[in-house]
């Protein structure tokens, strides 16, 4: 792809729906997800990462079998160029922030005093304005990201009447640690396959990944610390003073420290494995794009990262007297 040339005449319109468009991707979910878990509740965190690796491993599979383009350019001017080599239908922006949001709200809205109507509209305003930047930023046509949003309702009012069932599994099966790295895995190398690279192969897989981590995670703390369902430390019934307010910001910026120190390390250290192994240099882009290579370097890699969110962080925080 190349850059196009472009004149902003909005502004307004052009930052928010960057914004918004970024609200459906990895910076997002490296940070609201983890900050759900660490001072929100547990029960939510785990039905949003359930709920969005599910989604969103059907939304990647969908586009590479349907292999429907995306909007021709010109004349749509694409403000983005990573994700320009994936299909276009269906948006996994908009399935996301439609699952995310929509499952935050029914997750929460039985455990906490707030209005439903107030629920209702701010999940229906965060998905809304990530599904209209993807059309703004031109990377998508209406039907795809109506699409998107109708696959990920349709999901969610499947998955929600076994919520508590697939919970319950995942915190006291003896196999899920188990099917927790194996079937991600099994899904991760039979991923369709394309006559050319797209990066969706590498998405799914750090998103099974991290799920993967996160969900060992709680399968341990479950095991080994105090259960989940009678784990009240990170739930906040009260508003937030200033010093309540410090204590949640630590948190945050140490879990996220803690979150980016150990993706480096480890992407760092598998890499140089499978360079060893395989016999390229780790900044071999073409090699790293190998199946034999990808899979195993995104998985570990971000399998780490999701057990570090939901065990070491919660560890350090204890240590650091910020639960």
């Amino acid at each position: 792809g190349y850059a196009q040339k472009y004149i902003v005449k909005n502004y307004f319109y052009y930052y928010l729906f960057k914004f918004s468009a970024a609200l459906g991707e990895e910076i997002f979910y490296i940070t609201f997800l983890p900050f759900t878990y660490w001072t929100i509740d547990h029960s939510v965190s785990r039905r949003m990462i359930i709920v969005w690796s599910i989604v969103m491993y059907i939304g990647q599979v969908s586009k590479d079998i349907l292999k429907w383009p995306r909007p021709l350019s010109p004349p749509v001017v694409k403000l983005e160029m990573r994700t320009n080599a994936e299909y276009g239908m269906p948006s996994t922006h908009a399935m996301a922030a439609t699952a995310i949001s929509f499952s935050f709200f029914t997750a929460t809205m039985k455990q906490y005093k707030y209005p439903f109507e107030l629920g209702l509209v701010a999940a229906f305003v965060f998905s809304t304005l990530v599904c209209l930047s993807r059309l703004y930023t031109g990377m998508h046509t209406v039907l795809d990201v109506i699409g998107g949003a109708l696959i990920s309702a349709v999901l969610l009012m499947l998955l929600y009447p076994a919520w508590d069932t697939i919970d319950h599994l995942l915190l006291t099966s003896p196999f899920c640690p188990l099917l927790s790295i194996v079937v991600p895995l099994v899904l991760c190398y039979n991923y369709p396959k394309l006559d050319y690279y797209s990066p969706t192969r590498g998405d799914t897989t750090t998103i099974l990944g991290a799920a993967a981590g996160a969900t060992v995670g709680f399968w341990l703390n479950n095991q080994y610390t105090a259960p989940a369902y009678a784990s009240q430390s990170f739930q906040l019934r009260s508003p937030l003073v200033t010093s309540k307010m410090m204590t949640v910001l630590a948190r945050f910026f140490v879990g996220i420290s803690v979150l980016l120190l150990t993706r480096w390390l480890m992407k760092s250290m598998v890499l140089g494995v499978l360079g060893y192994w395989y016999k390229f240099p780790i900044r071999d882009l073409e090699a790293r794009r190998r199946l034999e290579v990808e899979v195993p370097y995104k998985f570990v890699t971000y399998s780490s990262v999701g057990f570090a969110a939901t065990v070491i962080v919660p560890l350090l925080h204890q240590l650091l007297g910020l639960m």
